[in-house]
């Protein structure tokens, strides 16, 4: 671990989550049934559909395979005080990368191709980061879910048509805000806000040709652009419509939120703590398995 890291070791999810994400998921808990559905129906059946099209089709990270990545993927566990979740690699035009989790199983992490060549190992670790934070928070059910509406509906056309008739708006909604969680999740192990708002940058507009001519401060400032639109009611509409249909929040506000928490109390008190408390006191608490 580069000496200038602070692990985190104790570290709760509700220490870092964001307050939409909290709200958002609240409010899923409402739904009667959904999480029974999800964990005894759903999931089994999705866990057997990705597991088998990973090990097929990717490649499986390890210390005897790519291992620079799971090196990567070691320290931020570490930061992240979580166990080891499996990492595949998997070939694909489109830079992306996910997580599936089901309760008492191991969960995994896919990180495409050519996300990999769009970036640095900083950013290319704010990534991994990225996921584990959804495995730190508990996302698995959720985003069980949202992972069979965007990934399987080719894989389970019956099953992800119902689904998306019924729940995809509060879905997308809830992943939504769950996406804010996560970008401070990768903050904290980079502990370099330039890291994440690069790697969001570089996933608005970048190529390989591209990614390394791009300019930070610029992309900052498009971002508070973005915000001028609110100062209209058409102009906050046109960014609701914009906005509902996508699982992410669009890059320049999750680039803003970043460097927002960046500048608070509480993400300075975290990484403090973690030098003065975490390493000589607290005891590990591990991660995925905290359900």
């Amino acid at each position: 671990m580069s000496p200038a890291k602070t692990p985190l070791i104790g570290l709760k999810a509700d220490q870092f989550r964001h307050p939409l994400d909290l709200e958002a998921t609240q409010a899923l808990k409402q739904l009667p049934g959904l999480d029974l559905m999800i964990r005894s129906l759903l999931g089994p059946l999705a866990e057997q559909v990705f597991y088998l099209d990973n090990i097929a089709s990717s490649i499986l990270v390890s210390d005897q395979q790519l291992p620079h990545l799971h090196q990567l993927l070691i320290e931020a566990c570490k930061i992240l005080d979580l166990e080891l979740p499996q990492l595949y690699i998997r070939q694909h035009p489109v830079p992306n990368a996910y997580t599936f989790a089901i309760r008492g199983r191991q969960p995994f992490i896919v990180v495409h191709t050519s996300l990999l060549e769009l970036l640095n190992p900083e950013e290319i670790q704010a990534v991994i980061a990225h996921e584990l934070g959804h495995l730190k928070c508990d996302h698995g059910v959720y985003l069980t879910l949202a992972n069979i509406m965007v990934l399987a509906a080719g894989q389970l056309p019956t099953l992800g048509g119902m689904i998306a008739q019924t729940l995809q708006s509060q879905i997308l909604e809830w992943v939504r805000c769950a996406e804010f969680t996560c970008d401070r999740a990768a903050l904290l192990v980079t502990q370099d806000p330039k890291v994440v708002a690069s790697l969001l940058m570089k996933l608005t507009g970048g190529s390989p040709t591209l990614a390394s001519k791009l300019n930070l401060d610029a992309f900052l400032s498009q971002a508070r652009s973005y915000d001028d639109v609110s100062n209209s009611d058409l102009g906050e509409l046109l960014k609701q419509a914009q906005v509902a249909p996508l699982t992410h929040p669009v890059p320049v506000i999750r680039a803003q939120e970043i460097d927002r928490w960046a500048g608070s109390k509480t993400y300075q008190t975290l990484l403090q703590n973690g030098k003065n408390e975490y390493n000589s006191e607290a005891s590990s608490k591990g991660g995925w398995r905290n359900w």
